[in-house]
């Protein structure tokens, strides 16, 4: 009698998490998390779906954060813009600045976003 053992089933959150960790956390590769995962007993086919589908969702993330930072940078620099055009005494170099470089991350990080 030869007793073989079958491979175990693995629970499809087990293995968005352990491509989430590969690829946030340890930040991998999309090929060297692949490889993890096939290593760890993970067929490729479905190693290689998840983090397809992990890598838009955390591409959407990033676009999602970006487009926020866009929005409330361009908010702040044009409100301390026109604060200190409105010649109230004051000059809103922090409102300008800030939001001059929350708009420039946010465009930075829109760009780089696949």
């Amino acid at each position: 009698m030869e007793n073989t053992l079958a491979p175990q089933p693995v629970d499809t959150n087990t293995i968005y998490n352990q491509a989430a960790n590969l690829l946030v956390e340890q930040q991998v590769s999309p090929e060297q998390a692949i490889d993890t995962m096939v290593a760890n007993g993970i067929p490729e086919d479905q190693a290689r779906a998840v983090v397809e589908d992990l890598r838009g969702q955390i591409s959407n993330a990033i676009k999602q954060q970006a487009q926020k930072d866009i929005l409330w940078g361009a908010v702040w620099c044009v409100g301390g813009t026109i604060a200190t055009m409105a010649n109230i005494g004051f000059i809103f170099w922090g409102a300008i600045v800030f939001g001059g470089i929350q708009l420039i991350k946010g465009l930075i990080n829109y760009s780089k976003a696949e």
